[in-house]
């Protein structure tokens, strides 16, 4: 008679340990999809803080190099203009000629065009990463839920299974159009 209290004791704490044991095991595959949830909600909103970003920055930049290429282009008819070969004899011209090749300003738009076209290759490149990581994390949440026995314990535990869409890689519409920058004067 010694041992019987012990034995109650030890089958309340097996039928206590299986119990949360299969809690465990059922509510696993749930806490895991709600994990990828969250994980879709990030990479979205990382792909709109990047859309925004491009919305943002690439017309003020299509701007600054616009008005840029106005005023070298301005500063450029202004020296040719002022240094005007009427009357001169084709010797004069040719000496004026390379004076005038010497002594033109640096010209800087070409920088501010290739600055422009690695800011638009980065901003695109960016958004492509984020809607690569969204697809990725979809792809392994529909993975994760349709999965046996996972699909199984979702269904008893009354998880409402999620329909993400991947996204295209096609071009968005939302994109800026840069237009023609080298437009006519």
């Amino acid at each position: 008679m010694r041992y019987n209290w012990k034995l109650p004791i030890i089958v309340i704490c097996v039928v206590l340990i299986s119990i949360l044991g299969m809690t465990f095991i059922v509510q696993g595959p749930k806490n895991t999809a709600i994990s990828y949830e969250e994980q879709i909600q990030e990479a979205k909103s990382g792909i709109e803080i990047q859309e925004k970003r491009r919305a943002d920055l690439i017309p003020n930049l299509v701007e600054t190099v616009k008005d840029y290429d106005q005023h070298e282009y301005q500063t450029l008819m202004d020296v040719v203009n002022a240094r005007g070969t009427s009357g001169q004899t084709a010797q004069e011209i040719t000496t004026q000629i390379a004076a005038i090749a010497e002594a033109y300003p640096e010209l800087k738009s070409s920088d501010n065009y290739k600055e422009l076209m690695n800011e638009l290759s980065v901003t695109e490149n960016l958004i492509a990463n984020y809607r690569g990581d969204y697809n990725r994390v979809v792809k392994e949440y529909k993975q994760s839920v349709r999965k046996f026995p996972n699909s199984f314990l979702l269904g008893l535990t009354g998880y409402e299974v999620q329909n993400y869409e991947y996204l295209s890689y096609e071009g968005n519409e939302a994109a800026p159009a840069v237009g023609n920058l080298f437009g006519n004067r």
